[in-house]
């Protein structure tokens, strides 16, 4: 660099500052929204979750009181296995279900736009609409194990939501009905960007076109898979709704997710110490998914 353009180089930085001032200015309202509402209450959360705060918020702190007695409920353990499970299984689902309808609808199908809407219908639907859809649909006198009855198999039982055992795979299916469709168009929305050319030259070869997708195709796909994997952890890890129209919680625990955990405890047990930890600890999990996706996605950019 010259000394020219080192003279030059300063005097950039302040326009660049200065540049579309009323798009700066636009975006204050969201920024500041970001910083107070969403940081700001986030940190006051994760303090306050060190104090005996009851009724009210309180200033006496208390070290990791709030913490231990969290870790020692059974009530939040079981929460905590429940969204374990739950959320393996509802991300291995939506991802392989999701690419394989996308895959599906991407051979040119007839009435491939009345097809999309279809699939993503569902998740226009909020998770308590869901939720009582299938409680109708699992309900033991009027759902599938009535009807089913109705033709004649008198001895026929499916009654899911009320067996402790099987009360996660009801809310799995539930899930899944409304979940799948999204990650299904995002990843068709992908294939439809893949190069023409990589099935000309497997076609060519006499490659199966399993082998295509697998080996070429779906490495191709990984900043979209990579998206619908966060959308899909994070709309797990804050899972409520859905619980309390379906299941609300039972039949016990069986079904108790850490949302509601934190709910019941700030708002039917009064005790917002113990709703401020657990919540602090969602907080956490949620970071742990966000930080490595963020770290994947941009820094290999960078140090490209």
């Amino acid at each position: 660099m010259s000394v020219t353009d080192h003279a030059r180089a300063p005097a950039r930085r302040p326009r660049r500052l200065i540049s579309n001032p009323m798009a700066k200015i636009a975006a204050l309202p969201m920024i500041m929204t970001a910083l107070v509402i969403f940081i700001g209450c986030s940190l006051w959360t994760v303090v306050h979750s060190f104090t005996k705060s009851k009724l009210l918020p309180s200033t006496q702190f208390v070290g990791f009181d709030q913490y231990e007695r969290l870790w020692g409920t059974r009530r939040w353990l079981a929460s905590v296995e429940n969204i374990a499970i739950y959320g393996v299984v509802a991300l291995v689902f939506s991802l392989v279900l999701g690419f394989v309808i996308a895959a599906l609808m991407d051979q040119k199908v007839r009435a491939e736009g009345a097809f999309r809407t279809i699939i993503l219908f569902p998740y226009s639907l909020s998770f308590i609409v869901t939720g009582l859809v299938w409680q109708w649909i699992l309900n033991p006198d009027f759902g599938v194990q009535g009807i089913v009855r109705g033709w004649g198999w008198e001895s026929f039982t499916f009654d899911p939501l009320h067996n402790p055992d099987t009360v996660l795979a009801a809310m799995l299916m539930a899930g899944l009905w409304q979940g799948t469709g999204l990650v299904a168009v995002i990843l068709l929305a992908a294939l439809r960007g893949v190069d023409e050319d990589i099935w000309k030259a497997s076609r060519v070869d006499g490659v199966p076109a399993w082998k295509t997708y697998i080996f070429v195709v779906i490495p191709i796909l990984r900043p979209a898979f990579m998206t619908a994997t966060v959308l899909i952890a994070t709309g797990i890890v804050k899972l409520y709704d859905l619980v309390v129209a379906l299941t609300n919680g039972g039949p016990g625990i069986a079904s108790e997710m850490p949302a509601k955990y934190v709910y019941d405890a700030m708002f039917n047990k009064q005790n917002l110490g113990q709703g401020f930890a657990a919540s602090t600890m969602m907080l956490v999990s949620v970071l742990l998914i966000l930080i490595p996706w963020a770290i994947f996605e941009f820094g290999g950019k960078k140090r490209g």
